[in-house]
């Protein structure tokens, strides 16, 4: 049996989690709503503030989806009351980051500057014109827009410029010798 699979979700308190036909899962919280329609083979129920999934017997996909859907289904519970989010840190001379209303500016050595729309889903902060923080509720969206912004200019292992994440370590090459 999945020990993941098999673990009870607890649902804080403020969110609610309702499964309709066909396996819909809604959970709505403080920070807003997100839907996931889990596959027809697990049973979800809800008991007591405890979510629990089952699977119907040992068959390989079965087992393959049992932890899947349970993890699912908690991340949607942890992002509608606490939120996720990615934290991007931009190196180099003359690469900024700037946010004017609801758009993100990114100045990274190309001719021209890229621009990242805000959406309900997606938010973006700028401490400083270094750093960028993605903040979403959806745990894959919110890797999802940080890959992006990361991929307009990804770090060089020469000098290590470039859009890289907090923590993330450089592995750096030792440049020509000349003779």
């Amino acid at each position: 049996m999945s020990r993941i699979g098999r673990a009870p979700i607890t649902v804080p308190a403020g969110v609610t989690v309702d499964v309709a036909a066909n396996n819909v899962i809604t959970v709505k919280g403080a920070k807003g709503t997100l839907t996931y329609a889990a596959p027809a083979a697990m049973t979800v129920s809800v008991e007591n503030g405890t979510v629990l999934v089952t699977r119907p017997n040992d068959a390989k996909e079965n087992r393959a989806l049992h932890g899947l859907t349970r993890t699912l289904i908690n991340n949607m519970i942890i992002g509608v009351s606490q939120g996720y989010a990615k934290k991007l840190e931009i190196v180099g001379v003359g690469y900024r980051v700037s946010k004017t209303g609801k758009q993100l500016k990114l100045e990274l050595g190309h001719s021209h500057p890229i621009f990242f729309d805000e959406t309900d889903m997606v938010t973006f902060d700028v401490p400083d014109s270094n750093t960028i923080i993605v903040k979403c509720i959806d745990k894959q969206l919110c890797g999802q827009i940080a890959a992006e912004i990361r991929s307009k200019r990804p770090p060089e292992p020469y000098h290590g410029k470039g859009v890289k994440y907090e923590g993330e370590r450089i592995r750096r090459k030792a440049g020509k010798t000349g003779k």
